[in-house]
């Protein structure tokens, strides 16, 4: 049996990382591991400098996520005139420094960009941790989720919570597994649904016959800041427990 968090994702937007193309940074319908590594490093309060624990982390996190309600794809169309005197000061990072524009960044050309979003949608995931010996343990991850170092967000730093991410713990003999016994979350005005999509690790073979193997490159080199490496998942359609309207876990 796996000893399995399960995590709800609800916010009004939110991001789950995709590959830039051009001016277009997409959105994926699951969550990538770069950015499951990216919020579980977050809450433990890790810094991009520490890269070979973001590099552990993302090695030992096995994950699955299931679309409780999918909601719609929306836009958000952002532009910046990097001309302007203000722009050109430069400005106060988290850190309290004041960082400036060198090189490339230092154009003063108009920058457009699209940025993809997905509104109104609830999402559940499992995870689990390989070498439970190791540090972070899922008990130290359970309480970083519960008292995060530094605030959380889902994808990008406008998108936050509608409420705790942590929904609770459970064992389970998979990831999988998991999924199909957390009910579905409930949304005011959405009839949920038995049949969801859900993404799963493909590792392993599970007894479902209505599912495609997917080639990803999802995963980042964080000592390089650049993403690397594929791997292979499942997507298909779970039956899970609509059960009640209560969402507090048991």
């Amino acid at each position: 049996m796996l000893d399995i968090l399960v995590l709800r994702f609800d916010a009004p937007i939110f991001s789950l990382g995709g590959p830039i193309v051009d001016r277009n940074n997409i959105t994926r319908e699951f969550p990538s591991a770069s950015a499951m590594t990216g919020l579980i490093g977050n809450a433990l309060g890790y810094h991009h400098r520490d890269a070979d624990s973001l590099q552990d982390l993302q090695r030992r996190l096995r994950y699955a996520a299931r679309s409780d309600c999918p909601g719609q794809l929306i836009v958000d169309y952002q532009i910046v005139d990097l001309g302007q005197s203000l722009m050109c000061q430069g400005g106060w990072t988290t850190y309290r420094v004041l960082e400036k524009r060198s090189g490339g960044r230092a154009k003063t050309d108009t920058h457009p960009r699209y940025r993809w979003y997905r509104a109104d949608s609830v999402m559940t995931v499992a995870l689990t941790l390989r070498d439970t010996g190791a540090s972070p343990t899922t008990d130290e991850v359970e309480q970083a989720l519960k008292q995060p170092a530094r605030p959380l967000f889902i994808g990008r730093k406008c998108c936050i919570p509608s409420g705790p991410l942590l929904f609770g713990r459970i064992h389970a003999k998979s990831l999988l597994a998991a999924l199909q016994g957390t009910p579905l979350a409930h949304r005011p005005g959405y009839t949920r649904q038995a049949t969801v999509q859900a993404w799963w690790p493909a590792d392993k073979d599970d007894p479902i016959q209505d599912h495609r193997m997917m080639v990803v490159t999802d995963e980042r080199d964080w000592k390089n800041q650049i993403h690397a490496g594929q791997r292979n998942i499942r997507h298909g359609k779970i039956r899970v427990s609509v059960g009640d309207t209560n969402d507090d876990a048991e």
